[in-house]
């Protein structure tokens, strides 16, 4: 399998876009100050396209994956094996990011929002719970706020879709056209995004000022030294497990043109016949290979488990909350594996993830939503590093436990 030559302009030309447009902004900011408050509606005209398109886009694409999983679910033990080392590898991703919070917390001295947080009624423990998973009223589902109960009740739907069997294929297939069309739909609208962060950045700037720029500095580089941390030192700890130092060498001497994709394309997706060809070379079966690698591209993201903790870290910081409660720090990590979840597939879909984030922790979402999208973007390149190679070190800890492969 030949892997696509690398277009570096091409494939990063969405964040330049998106980064020229900040850059624009701010400028904007710089020079007229309080006075490109007339560029807001910009900024707020792109955010409402996105708010609106997102309840579908989660429906359809949720639904959509569910349904068509017959095919693992013959696979039995591989399958659940592989889900297993994918679930660890997010959690212990999204621990070592918690880990470098803590060690270098993320002290968030600009109130960059001065509204109030979403009401969240009081009550029970159980209460609150049922609240946040289920609704009671289906137009409700249709509420960026009810997002959890969103995702569940998708999930649900494709279930069902799949137990229906034969009888259920035309809605499978409307499932299909329905991801396939909103996935479309978030293309246009993205198309919009380096005008609409950057009027946001523009009334950032010009409002509080060129300190603001200071505000992502720290974040980022907490986050690209936790990455990098955390590609060699547990990937070279997973390649170990899953075959000692002959594993470890049989790894490292063929990940450099995964890596290199990865990072050229910005996009797990891309670089699947890379991680495929690299897996072949490493020894690892076809049958394992083969569904491990192109599910875990749009399932499996080390990097978006760790971002989606950074930015979690990073609004309670911004909002003055306290991110050291237990239940915080557990609802986090559950947030993380939906979030790897939820973003499978879909362009810019990490930005689905810092909604679902924002609605559960009562984030003011006009003012939360742009901040996260800015971070996400900066930090994109390397999540698509971990993203991409974690595929692959999965799928030799899949081989080694179901196949018991030898290095």
């Amino acid at each position: 399998m030949e892997t696509k030559k690398i277009n570096f302009l091409q494939s990063y030309s969405s964040i330049f876009l998106l980064l020229g447009g900040i850059i624009v902004g701010s400028i904007f900011g710089l020079v007229f100050g309080e006075k490109v408050l007339v560029i807001k509606p910009l900024g707020d005209i792109f955010l409402n396209l996105l708010f609106t398109a997102i309840i579908p886009l989660i429906f359809f694409t949720i639904g959509s994956s569910i349904a068509n999983l017959e095919r693992t679910e013959k696979l039995g033990k591989l399958f659940v094996i592989m889900v297993l080392v994918f679930l660890s590898t997010l959690l212990i991703s999204a621990i070592v990011m918690i880990i470098a919070v803590y060690l270098f917390p993320i002290h968030q001295a600009i109130a960059v929002a001065k509204v109030p947080f979403e009401n969240i009624q009081s009550g029970s423990v159980g209460d609150q719970i049922a609240q946040l998973v289920t609704v009671n009223d289906f137009s409700e589902l249709l509420s960026r706020k009810s997002m959890l109960a969103l995702i569940i009740f998708s999930f649900l739907i494709g279930f069902a879709t799949l137990q229906s069997g034969e009888k259920g294929n035309a809605f499978k297939s409307f499932l299909d056209s329905g991801n396939e069309v909103m996935k479309q739909l978030l293309n246009i609208i993205m198309k919009f995004a380096p005008v609409g962060l950057g009027a946001y950045f523009a009334y950032q700037v010009g409002i509080f000022g060129p300190q603001l720029f200071g505000v992502y500095a720290k974040p980022m580089a907490v986050y690209y030294a936790a990455c990098i941390f955390y590609f060699f030192t547990f990937f070279s700890l997973y390649a170990i497990i899953a075959g000692g130092k002959r594993a470890f060498k049989v790894f490292w001497s063929n990940n450099i043109t995964p890596s290199l994709t990865a990072i050229g394309t910005c996009s797990s997706i891309a670089t699947i016949p890379a991680n495929l060809d690299a897996a072949q070379k490493m020894g690892i079966p076809a049958h394992v290979r083969n569904l491990v690698i192109p599910l875990g591209a749009p399932l499996h993201k080390d990097g978006s488990s760790m971002s989606s903790i950074l930015k979690i870290t990073f609004l309670f910081a911004m909002f003055g909350k306290d991110f050291t409660e237990p239940s915080t720090i557990l609802l986090a990590l559950g947030i993380t594996i939906i979030v790897s979840i939820v973003e499978g597939g879909i362009p810019n879909g990490g930005y689905i993830g810092e909604v679902l984030a924002i609605t559960v922790y009562g984030f003011p979402m006009e003012q939360a939503l742009p901040v996260a999208m800015i971070l996400g973007t900066l930090v994109d390149p390397i999540a698509t590093l971990l993203n991409a190679n974690g595929d692959v070190i999965s799928s030799m800890l899949v081989s080694r436990f179901s196949e018991k492969t030898k290095w």
